[in-house]
Order: C-alpha cells, then sequence, then structure tokens
C-alpha cells in the first residue's frame, strides 16, 4: 500500500537512494504514527479509566477496556510501598509474578505515581505514568522495524498502524520486551551481535519468549557457518541476563546461598498455572469436558517438535531463511502451544510478521483475526461474570473466537513457510535483497546443508540458455 501510494512522488525507495535530506523523513513518519495509534487506543480505554476499573461487574468487560495496570498497582504492593521480590504480598499471590526487569519498570512507575489522594485516583495516575512509558516503547519498536531492513522503511507502518496493538499495548507492560527484542534485531542487522545479544538478554529479563530467538540464530548461523557471531551474541545474552537477574536471585543467609522465594516466583507460577484463557487446550478441554492435568507435558512436546521441525525447514530450504521469518515461527509456535494467550500476546508477533511478511493483505487479514479474539474474551467475560443476565457471548461463541485467532495466526505461518521453500515468492528477496534483517548472514555463502543448493525460480528455468543483457555496456 505504501510502496503504491509512493509512485505519486517517485517509487518505492532504490538501492543507492539517499535519505535523510528532509527532516520528515520515513522512519520518523512511523513513529509519529506509532505515537497517534497509540494514543487512539489510551482513548479507547477511557469508559474504565473514568468508571469502569473500580465500578460494576463487568463494566470493563463490556467496554472492552480491562487492563491489568490499575488492579495489580494495589493488589501487588506497589501502592503500600512494597519492594517487588523482597516483601511478601498478602493473599495468595505471595510475590510479584513478573520477570526481574518488568518488575523494576513497575517499580519506577510507582516511584513517579504521587502517594496523595484516595486509591482510586492514585491507580488512574499510575495507569497513566505507565502508558506514557509504554508509548516510548511502541514508538522504539516502530522505529527498529523501519530501520531493520534498510530498503523499506515504510513496512514500519504495518506496525505503528496494526489495530489489534493500538487495542493492546496498555492492557500489561509486554512492550517493553517487545522494544528490547526489536532494538536486538536491529542490532544483529547491523552486524553487531554482541550488542544485539545483551539487548536480546535484557529483553528475556523482562519476559520470557525473546530467548528463543537463539534457536534460529543458531541454524541460521551453523548453516552459514557463522559460529564466532552466535557466540557473541550467546554470550551477550547470558551475561545481560545473569546482571539483571543475579542481585534478585541469590539470597544469603547462615545456611548459605539460596535462590530467593520471590525471585522463582514468575518461574513457578508459570509452571504451575493451569490452562487458561485463549489457548488451544482451553478450547479442547471445554469441547471434551477433559481438564487436561498435562497440559504442560503437551505443550512442551510439542514445542521441542515444532522447534526441531523448524530446524530441519531451516537446513532443508533451497535458500537459507531470513532471521525474520525463523524468529516469526518460533515465537508464533510457542503462543500456539502455550497454556494462556492473553490479548496481549498479539504485540509479541506484530513486528515479527512485519518483518517476515511485509503484505497488507495478509497482515491485515491476521490483525482483524486476533481484533476478534480482543472482542471475544471481554464479551465472554462479560457473560460468565453478569450472572443470570447472561449479557455477553456464551461459550460456544468464545470458542469460536478462539478458533479464529488460531486460524488466523497458522494463516500467516503458512505464508512464511511457503516463501521459505519458494523463496522467489518472499516479498522482501523480490528487490534483489538476501537477508536485511540477517547482519553477518546476509549474501553469506552456506556452509552446511541438508537440502539442495538454491535454485532459480521456476518460471525462469526456460530463460537460462539465453544471452544475459548488460544495459548500460558499451558495444566494441
Amino acid at each position: 500500500m505504501a510502496a503504491a501510494g509512493s509512485e505519486l512522488i517517485g517509487g518505492p525507495i532504490g538501492r543507492h537512494a539517499l535519505l535523510g535530506m528532509h527532516w520528515l523523513t520515513p522512519v520518523r513518519i512511523v513513529a509519529l504514527l506509532a505515537i497517534g495509534m497509540f494514543a487512539l487506543g489510551m482513548v479507547q480505554k477511557l469508559p474504565c479509566y473514568n468508571g469502569g476499573w473500580f465500578f460494576g461487574a463487568t463494566s470493563q468487560y463490556t467496554h472492552a477496556c480491562y487492563s491489568d495496570i490499575p488492579h495489580l498497582y494495589a493488589g501487588r504492593g506497589f501502592a503500600d510501598g512494597l519492594i517487588p521480590y523482597f516483601d511478601r504480598l498478602p493473599g495468595d499471590m505471595e510475590y510479584l509474578e513478573y520477570p526481574v526487569l518488568t518488575g523494576v519498570f513497575m517499580e519506577v512507575a510507582s516511584w513517579m505515581t504521587p502517594h496523595g489522594g484516595g486509591i482510586q485516583h492514585r491507580e488512574q495516575i499510575y495507569w497513566l505514568v505507565n502508558a506514557g512509558m509504554l508509548m516510548i516503547c511502541a514508538a522504539v519498536v516502530a522505529v527498529c522495524v523501519a530501520r531493520t531492513h534498510r530498503r523499506r522503511p515504510w513496512d514500519g507502518l504495518l506496525v505503528a498502524l496494526a489495530p489489534a496493538a493500538a487495542l493492546t499495548a496498555t492492557i500489561n507492560w509486554d512492550l517493553l520486551a517487545i522494544a528490547l527484542t526489536a532494538a536486538g534485531m536491529l542490532m544483529w542487522s547491523r552486524s553487531r551481535p554482541l550488542a544485539a545479544g545483551i539487548l536480546i538478554g535484557l529483553a528475556t529479563a523482562a519476559k520470557l519468549y525473546p530467548v528463543l530467538l537463539l534457536g534460529p540464530l543458531l541454524v541460521l548461523c551453523w548453516r552459514a557457518g557463522a559460529w564466532r557471531a552466535f557466540r557473541k551474541a550467546l554470550a551477550g545474552t547470558v551475561v545481560s541476563w545473569l546482571v539483571v537477574n543475579l542481585p534478585v536471585m541469590i539470597t544469603h543467609d547462615a545456611a548459605g546461598f539460596h535462590i530467593r522465594e520471590g525471585w522463582a516466583k514468575f518461574y513457578t507460577f508459570s509452571q504451575e498455572r493451569p490452562i487458561d484463557f485463549g489457548s488451544i487446550w482451553l478450547l479442547i478441554s471445554q469441547r471434551t469436558g477433559n481438564p487436561l492435568e498435562d497440559a504442560n507435558t503437551y505443550a512442551t512436546l510439542l514445542m521441542i517438535v515444532g522447534c526441531g521441525a523448524i530446524g530441519l525447514l531451516t537446513l532443508y530450504a533451497p535458500r537459507r531463511p531470513r532471521f525474520a521469518q525463523l524468529a516469526f515461527l518460533v515465537v508464533a509456535l510457542f503462543i500456539l502451544t502455550n497454556k494462556v494467550y492473553s490479548p496481549q500476546y498479539v504485540l509479541w508477533l506484530t513486528p515479527l510478521a512485519a518483518l517476515a511478511r511485509p503484505r497488507w493483505r495478509d497482515f491485515l487479514i491476521w490483525q482483524a483475526c486476533e481484533v476478534l479474539y480482543f472482542l471475544g474474551i471481554w464479551t465472554y467475560l462479560a457473560y460468565t461474570g453478569s450472572g443470570d443476565k447472561h449479557q455477553g457471548l456464551p461459550t460456544e461463541g468464545y470458542q469460536l473466537a478462539i478458533a479464529l485467532h488460531l486460524l488466523g495466526t497458522l494463516y500467516l505461518c503458512a505464508l512464511v513457510v511457503r516463501d521459505i521453500l519458494m523463496p522467489e515468492r518472499d516479498v522482501v528477496r523480490r528487490d534483489g535483497d538476501d537477508d536485511p534483517s540477517g547482519g553477518v548472514l546476509d549474501r553469506s555463502p552456506d556452509v552446511f546443508v541438508l537440502g539442495r543448493a538454491y535454485h532459480p525460480p521456476r518460471h525462469a528455468v526456460q530463460f537460462q540458455a539465453t544471452p544475459r543483457v548488460r544495459w548500460g555496456a558499451v558495444r566494441d
């Protein structure tokens, strides 16, 4: 869409285009639009900000404006000045159930929240402070995506204008990890593997899923023989993760060093958590009546098998897949097999989808499925929380919303796999690029391949015997 519209002013950006000559560059336009869409998402939360979070059993669901942020301000001890991971919380949740860097983010926001006035007013201010910090993260994500593919800055519009991202941006704190992940991918695309690893490690300290990107980097570097770059990225990831976690992770007493219970809460909670909203396991459980108590085992086995399949796809593909393609597939696999799918998880995939399959039609089909799921879960909670009134979406309707989410994600995965198996259909590679997000992998030769080597597009085979035309050459 952006490329077609740009025909009016000269067409898509060429290989030797001189950028940055005007203050309103494509990257700045993408950043401004991302901030504008984020602001619209904040406006969508107004019914809850004005009372839905505080009054009425289902008001925040009927208006589809729920957010964890104001509820956890008091529920996790920030309103009382408790220190995450160190101070025990009243109630069933004894400690904060988020990774350390996210906990730091939440704590910093609480420092900037005035402690005077009623609790409702303080929760409103806390949400506004977090929204302002998350807006910066959203702009960082859009800018990083726009700059990862040097010749395709307008692909950042996919992230900036994503409707599902605007609706879910302030539900939770996921944008912090997503911004660090996007920055890490940008550093990798600039052939800076150590910096990329440091940022991926910080992202993993904020959310677990970014560590999955090391898997695609492993098999890609294996195929290209770029072991030095992978070792740097791995070392950066491990060291940065330890620097953030060790001060909170280790405690010492008379008996010696121990793992702090508060730090481990995120991992024990993730392990013990039963199947929950949005997952394929909930859909199966509701349809069959089976509680699926072994869902952890099933999910783990599916994840292992799926990662093995992605690895084989990488080594057998006729041309080495792009980093963004494999990153999208492995994170999508994690989402599809996980025990829970919260609406804000769509944010994880949005920048990866924009880099892996930058086509508006396919992107918007997937986004439409996610918007329908976003509406489905809130109307379902309104239905289950309204007692005998049953105002909202019944169980069968919610199951359809889960199916739409699963099918939309699988649809985009299928297109990415097709692009890997048929690289001539890859939108990014049509312009002559190899792997703009690959950094040291871009245009590097293969060292280890299980399948056949790269072959030309099928539709070009008949022209192999014809002489090549060198345009602009002077004939003797």
